[in-house]
């Protein structure tokens, strides 16, 4: 487990809440969308530390 690749999605994911939160209060559709796809990519990187974890407690 990388803790430092697990902030790194987590503030990725802040920051795509918070795109998508601009973009419904100026009723941008791009930012909501952008927003939104950081957010995936986040909870695909959270995906990836999970394998990465479960990799390391069965070789341990």
């Amino acid at each position: 487990m990388s803790i430092e690749d697990r902030a790194k999605a987590t503030a990725k994911n802040i920051e795509g809440k918070a795109q998508e939160a601009v973009g419904e209060v100026t009723g941008d559709p791009k930012d909501k969308a952008e927003g939104k796809a950081k957010q995936a990519e986040a909870q695909t990187q959270h995906a990836v530390e999970d394998a990465k974890d479960q990799v390391k407690k069965a070789v341990d």
